[in-house]
This record gives C-alpha cells, sequence and structure tokens, in this order.
C-alpha cells in the first residue's frame, strides 16, 4: 500500500497519558502508549496470544499489559512477562511489531514503514507565529474529499456565506497551479471575504496560496499584503481511519496574539462545521477519479486528483 510510505497523525499528544489507546489507521486497530521513559510507542491492538484487543489493558511501569492473562510487553514490543510461567523467558516470536512514533505538531504520527516522512510546515519553526491545533473532527467521507474541499475556493461564497466568501463575488481569478516535490503549488489564488479571520472588522480582498504537503495534508496562507501585515498558515491534516471515514486537524500558525485559543478554535470549528455536512453528503464517499465533471474553476482539484493518479494512491479513492 502505497499510503504507507507517509507518515499519519492518529492522536493529539496531550491525549497519550498513563493508560493505552486505540486508533485505527488506514482500516487497521492500533494501540498506542507510553514506555517507562514516557516515549510514545504503538503496536497492532492484538495481543499474539489470544488476539484480545491489548487497548482494553494497562500500563504497568512502561510495559504495555494484555487484560486477558497479563502479558507484558516492553516499548521495544519484546514480550517480558508471561505470570502464568513466571520463569519463562519468552521468545521473539511471542513480541509485537511496533511502529515507529514521532510527535511533532503537537500531535502523534505513525510511522508504518521506516522513516516515514511528515508533512512539511515551515511555521512551525517561526516565533513570530502564535500555533495552536484544532480539532479534532470526524468525518464520514474519505480522506481525498476532504483535502480537495480543503483546496477548492469556488464553494466560499455558497457554504461560507457571510464569512469567508459571499454570492456578490463568486468569480475566480485565473489562478495557476505547479508541481513540487510533495504534490503542487496554487498561487494568484483570490477571494472577498467579509470575515476572513476571528479579527476581521470588514470584508476584503485576500489573497490565498496552497500547497499540496502529502497526499492528506494540505497548506493554506492568506497572504499579508491585503490584510495589513497580519497572516494565517492553516495545515490541514487528515488521518485516513477508513476508506470513508477521516479524522481532521487544524495546525494553525497566526500573527493573532489577542484571540484566546477558546475563540481562535471557536472561528475554525464554524469554517469547518459549515463544510462539514456538505462533504458528508457527497457520493460516493471516496473520491472518484474519473466520472465527475469539471471546469476551469477545479484547477486544484485537476491538480490533485492527477498527484493521486500518479502516485498511485487509492485508499479513499474509486478509479
Amino acid at each position: 500500500m502505497v499510503e504507507k510510505r507517509f507518515a499519519h497523525p492518529v492522536l493529539d499528544a496531550s491525549a497519550l497519558g498513563e493508560a493505552p489507546v486505540a486508533v485505527r489507521l488506514l482500516g487497521d486497530d492500533l494501540v498506542l502508549w507510553r514506555d517507562a521513559a514516557g516515549s510514545p510507542r504503538a503496536a497492532p491492538d492484538r495481543c499474539p496470544h489470544r488476539g484480545t484487543r491489548l487497548s482494553l489493558g494497562r500500563v504497568c511501569d512502561g510495559q504495555l499489559e494484555c487484560p486477558y492473562h497479563g502479558w507484558r510487553f516492553e516499548g521495544s514490543g519484546r514480550c517480558a512477562h508471561i505470570p502464568a510461567l513466571p520463569a519463562f523467558e519468552p521468545p521473539a516470536s511471542h513480541g509485537l511489531a511496533t511502529l515507529g512514533v514521532v510527535e511533532a505538531h503537537g500531535l502523534l504520527w505513525l510511522q508504518l514503514q521506516p522513516d516515514a516522512p511528515l508533512p512539511r510546515f515551515d511555521a512551525e519553526t517561526d516565533a513570530r507565529l502564535r500555533k495552536l491545533n484544532v480539532g479534532p473532527y470526524v468525518v464520514a467521507t474519505s480522506a481525498p474529499r476532504i483535502v480537495e474541499n480543503f483546496l477548492d475556493l469556488a464553494h466560499f461564497g455558497f457554504v461560507h456565506e457571510g464569512w469567508l466568501g459571499d454570492r456578490a463575488h463568486v468569480a475566480l481569478a485565473d489562478y495557476r497551479t505547479e508541481p513540487t516535490p510533495t504534490g503542487f503549488v496554487a498561487t494568484g489564488c483570490r477571494a472577498w471575504q467579509p470575515k476572513s479571520n476571528r479579527l476581521s472588522t470588514e470584508g476584503s480582498w485576500v489573497d490565498y496560496r496552497y500547497e499540496l504537503l502529502a497526499p492528506y495534508a494540505a497548506l493554506l496562507s492568506k497572504l499579508p499584503e491585503r490584510q495589513g501585515g497580519y497572516r494565517d498558515d492553516i495545515a490541514l491534516l487528515v488521518s485516513p481511519v477508513d476508506e470513508e471515514t477521516s479524522r481532521v486537524w487544524f495546525r494553525m500558525a497566526l500573527t493573532d496574539f489577542d484571540s484566546s485559543d477558546a475563540e481562535i478554535s471557536a472561528f475554525q470549528h464554524t469554517i469547518f462545521t459549515q463544510d462539514q455536512p456538505v462533504l458528508e453528503s457527497q457520493r460516493p464517499k471516496r473520491l472518484p477519479l474519473s466520472g465527475e465533471v469539471h471546469c476551469a474553476a477545479d484547477r486544484s482539484s485537476a491538480a490533485y486528483r492527477r498527484y493521486l493518479k500518479e502516485h498511485a494512491i487509492t485508499f479513499g479513492v474509486t478509479p
């Protein structure tokens, strides 16, 4: 599966405490826990002994304990103890096949293959920008449907009327797309927005730049020239739970240091929950790479679908 070459977000880093947590990614059930050093660990959510869900167990001194017979597993996956046979030294065959876990952008990312790359988010290291996450949202549609919607400007005046667009200004500028090492970039994007961010007090034209960072991750930058120096960098980070179920986060990097976390989250929540029912209504839920009609306003969608085809991404997609 090509999708396993990329790292995927699965959980807020702060949500993994002393107890194991079940997650699902690309149709597989997995378990996360923290070892004795506090480092996040991951493995299939299945005890190799009798197939019990390990996420129903507990963590003892950094070891994951199965709820059925108490078998314990170290962070490396090695089976360290079988209570029924305390003198027995379990062989390697009794252990877990662990996965790579990386903590970044406030999230835990699973690497299903060694050194699978995370999406680049250059704003992360910019000390002038405030960082926070909004989400997660569980959405009943495929990850590609969500990414395509994020890249689309033509819906602003209808889905986000009074916020990111209005019906009097729905004609799009002749924007461009160009390939990049991670996907593509869309420039020359422009939209009239009654309320482009939480601090907006009047409508204005806003210049956008979009970039595809990975199959299920994208970035929009609201350029500061038309916002009095105000800047937004918002990354969409989608976890493909199943073919038709996704978990969504937004990683925000803003010059807004005046608003509270709750106020910024509420603004972004309003925008995404306007999108969500539309996304969940789309049929088929898996993004079709053929069979839907297009127009010149869909350049970003066309570029995204070409990328999926060229990179043989199939999870959440129909031919």
